[in-house]
């Protein structure tokens, strides 16, 4: 019984092209099919049990097999695991496990069975559309995102795409006749106002400053505002943000909105926002820009701000902000990292001592990581154009992208990661007309030391993930 119970377990198979391997004659149609019903050879009248001579045998020939489905080695240096059953017999039943591609190798097996029915015509297929799309790394928004959500990003891409709106309103009505009468005079003043550089705060409205949806920007990423010290109502003050970032979002939440409570962590002090000198010439962005406080980063523009209006009518009580690393810092914006323009920048410190105006510096934790763009070690051609095109133009491109409206991963939308706009304690500045350079050095390094001491007292809160220190460059 032992005999027949092994003989059906191991039949001898009745392929040719198995038996011509094993060396045994062919079998015929009919052999084959009484063997299967009779469950047992009808050539070999005994079955042998087998040796240990034939379990070594066929061990080495398992061995041998795995080694060549694999691409391994039969001494087990391979990565790919086998699965090894026995049966109560003592035969052991062998699997390999399926390598990467295997599934696929089987559909691809059998698509090119299907395809090659007959000897001497073979259809070839092209690719498959839409394959790729099934392993997109494109992560797509959910359709049941909350409308709160739906509403930051709305906001959001309306700032960011502000200038590009504005411009393209203005050409839509300039393609309509009847807009004309109007359109043209609107022309001559914008080309000789005064508006952005006059310090008068004409057009500055605080209800639009305090509107509602402007919560909703700065809660997208989302922003707040931390103080140090209280800032006394009877000084002057510029504030030097960092880092630029890109679009320097966190610097148009703090200081040009109300939605982080500006007005409420240093009441009495009216602070402006400073801007490129040109943003005031684009038709329509400009009245917009004016009524959210902006003012021209221009020398004329900040003396005037700093010493006309305010509770004396010589600038007490106000303040600027600038942006100190400007476009050059921009193109130094990398996620986790805060490389600072500012060994030469001593412009700001030249004019706070010139107006007897305080410094005090804010520092944007997060600011850098609302965008990645193209490095410049390793696309130095590129970084070579963007700082030609800086001194040419005085202004930059940095070749940047982030997320989009409906995906996270793609788009020129900034990501949703926290903004933490810290600042400093004031530097205390004595008035000069004309500064002294040794003394314009020390308000600097006091200035510099600041921002290290900002850096190193929050960096384990609001920087956990960089992956390098405060550098102070250029």
């Amino acid at each position: 019984m032992a005999a027949v119970a092994s003989a059906r377990l191991n039949p001898e198979s009745s392929q040719p092209e198995v038996r011509q391997r094993q060396h045994l004659a062919p079998k015929s149609y009919a052999a084959a099919a009484h063997e299967n019903l009779n469950g047992q050879s009808t050539e070999h009248d005994e079955v042998k049990r087998p040796t240990d001579a034939d379990d070594a045998a066929r061990r080495e020939s398992k061995d041998a097999d795995v080694a060549r489905l694999t691409g391994g080695s039969s001494d087990g240096s391979s990565d790919v695991m086998d699965e090894d059953y026995e049966l109560d017999n003592g035969d052991h039943l062998t699997s390999v496990a399926p390598t990467e591609g295997y599934e696929g190798s089987l559909k691809l097996g059998r698509e090119e069975t299907l395809l090659s029915k007959s000897e001497g015509d073979v259809l070839v297929s092209g690719r498959r559309a839409g394959a790729g799309w099934e392993h997109s790394g494109i992560r797509f928004a959910p359709l049941n995102v909350p409308l709160k959500r739906r509403l930051q990003t709305f906001i959001v891409l309306l700032h960011t795409l502000s200038i590009a709106l504005f411009v393209s309103i203005f050409f839509f009505l300039c393609a309509i006749p009847i807009f004309w009468p109007v359109l043209v005079p609107y022309l001559l003043y914008v080309l000789l106002s005064k508006a952005g550089t006059s310090g008068q705060l004409s057009h500055r409205s605080r209800l639009f400053r305090s509107a509602p949806y402007w919560s909703l920007f700065a809660s997208y990423f989302p922003a707040r505002l931390h103080r140090s010290r209280v800032l006394p109502a009877t000084r002057k003050y510029v504030f030097g943000y960092h880092p630029h970032g890109i679009i320097s979002h966190g610097a148009f939440a703090a200081f040009a909105t109300e939605a982080l409570g500006f007005s409420q962590l240093f009441p009495g002090i009216t602070n402006t926002l400073l801007t490129l000198d040109s943003n005031f010439r684009i038709p329509l962005y400009r009245d917009w820009a004016l009524a959210m406080g902006l003012g021209s980063v221009s020398r004329e523009s900040c003396e005037n701000l700093l010493s006309r209006g305010g509770h004396n009518h010589e600038g007490m009580g106000r303040a600027i902000t600038i942006v100190v690393g400007g476009a050059r810092e921009s193109l130094d914006a990398q996620p986790r990292t805060l490389r600072l323009v500012l060994k030469r920048r001593k412009g700001f410190v030249k004019l706070a001592i010139r107006t007897g105006a305080d410094l005090v510096p804010v520092l944007a934790f997060g600011e850098n990581e609302l965008y990645d763009q193209v490095q410049p070690d390793t696309h130095p051609g590129i970084h070579k154009v963007q700082l030609l095109l800086k001194r040419v133009l005085g202004f930059t491109v940095p070749l940047f992208h982030a997320r989009g409206v409906f995906n996270y991963d793609v788009g020129l939308m900034p990501y949703r990661r926290p903004l933490n706009i810290v600042v400093g304690r004031p530097i205390m500045v004595t008035k000069q007309e004309r500064p002294k350079d040794p003394y314009v050095d020390e308000i600097h390094a006091a200035y510099v030391d600041e921002l290290h001491r900002l850096w190193s007292e929050w960096k384990d809160v609001f920087a956990k993930d960089r992956i390098a220190d405060l550098e102070i460059v250029e």
